[in-house]
């Protein structure tokens, strides 16, 4: 039978699939075919979840715990995450002020959803995590890009903050530590920028905290605690993926102002009824379990940052820095463009990224898909094997350009 037209909506036009996972998707496949890929390119903690979590859901199926739960998260698992925000944090939420979702990306979709109307702005600096951008299209909205620098770390500064605002921005995105950098904000810089958004009672802050404990150096904050005034506009998101190893269990949450939160229970009420019930009892084992967990698993990416940057700093035309946060190397290759393979020229960070795929067996992002060009970000979160072996292979690919 003949295929019938599909009309597809005109708001996904300029929006495409997750880079990161068609990348993963790719190399999957090369696998398949026999192909010895090591795969950098998924922000994904290759360490099992903690035992105490799993049996956590293991018991809440057998106690039944199988049904759907309030809209935006039990009771019991928004308990949790207040007692969290507390303990760790310093912010204090109401239960009517917290929001559980399926991911973190949700909790953003449905804060976006519930308050961006056709034309207006979302700031996000560079380098980003693309899903922002997307988001906020497809919602339609529109990203005001603010370049930064890695001279300053890759953060915002504030006086580039206050030229990007507008009459239409409603949101302004910060990630710290940050994926693709590792770059963190200090309670200084936090306090410089809330000081423009004071002048601006319009613009919300979205902080993205997804990667809060897994921060190497110094203590981390967030926006809310450094300035109390931006608390009733700002909006914490957090998540156990990262921390805990949990990114197949979909809990992400946040806390803000409540009718913020009330505005986006209904559009989640719409879109997924509630969060998965099992996987909310391991998040309340997770928030509430033996902290030494968070601590052992954060060792961990501390060894293998140590061995990637000292390995990729190593190789002569890649210039990487140190990341204090989450589990990507963000290195520079502007010192190998130009040089040629036996086919082609390197003129940029995707032809440098599809020549260590070609000729390495080793999968990473290019800068450009976060907004940096002539960067690569560069996973950590696999074995010190696979790490130790992807730069010597990196190594012997760059040996062989001319």
């Amino acid at each position: 039978m003949p295929i019938p037209d599909l009309h597809l909506a005109h708001r996904l036009k300029d929006i495409a699939p997750s880079s990161m996972m068609r990348l993963a998707a790719e190399a999957a496949e090369l696998r398949r075919q026999g192909r010895d890929i090591i795969g950098l390119s998924t922000g994904e903690p290759d360490l099992d979840t903690p035992l105490h979590i799993q049996e956590a859901a293991i018991s809440a199926m057998r106690g039944g715990d199988t049904h759907y739960t309030d809209i935006d998260g039990t009771l019991a698992l928004k308990e949790a995450i207040q007692r969290k925000f507390d303990r760790e944090n310093g912010l204090k939420f109401n239960i009517d002020e917290i929001s559980v979702s399926a991911g973190a990306k949700q909790v953003i979709y449905n804060a976006f959803s519930a308050t961006i109307d056709e034309g207006d702005e979302v700031i996000i600096p560079t380098p980003y995590y693309s899903p922002y951008i997307d988001m906020a299209r497809v919602l339609g909205g529109r990203e005001k890009i603010v370049s930064t620098s890695a001279d300053n770390g890759f953060k915002m500064k504030a006086q580039d903050l206050e030229a990007a605002i507008t009459d239409r921005s409603r949101w302004l995105v910060l990630n710290s530590p940050s994926n693709p950098s590792g770059s963190v904000y200090s309670a200084s810089e936090l306090a410089e920028l809330a000081d423009v958004l004071e002048k601006h009672p319009h613009v919300w802050l979205l902080s993205d905290d997804i990667y809060e404990h897994i921060l190497f150096r110094g203590q981390f904050t967030t926006m809310a605690k450094v300035r109390p005034f931006m608390a009733n506009r700002t909006l914490t998101v957090n998540g156990v993926s990262k921390a805990y190893c949990m990114t197949g269990w979909r809990i992400g949450y946040a806390g803000g102002p409540k009718q913020l939160i009330k505005a986006m229970r209904t559009v989640q009420s719409q879109v997924t009824t509630c969060p998965p019930s099992i996987n909310q009892a391991a998040a309340v084992a997770a928030l509430d379990g033996p902290e030494d967990v968070l601590a052992k698993i954060r060792s961990v990416f501390l060894e293998r940052r140590d061995v990637v940057v000292s390995g990729l700093n190593a190789v002569p035309g890649i210039d990487c820095p140190v990341p204090e946060g989450a589990f990507y190397a963000f290195p520079s290759c502007e010192g190998l463009l130009g040089q040629k393979t036996q086919t082609q020229t390197i003129a940029n960070d995707q032809d440098f990224a599809r020549y260590l795929l070609d000729a390495a067996n080793v999968m990473v992002v290019p800068g450009s898909a976060f907004g940096v060009p002539n960067r690569l970000r560069i996973s950590f979160a696999a074995d010190i094997a696979q790490l130790t072996e992807a730069c010597t292979r990196i190594a012997a690919a760059v040996g062989d350009l001319k």
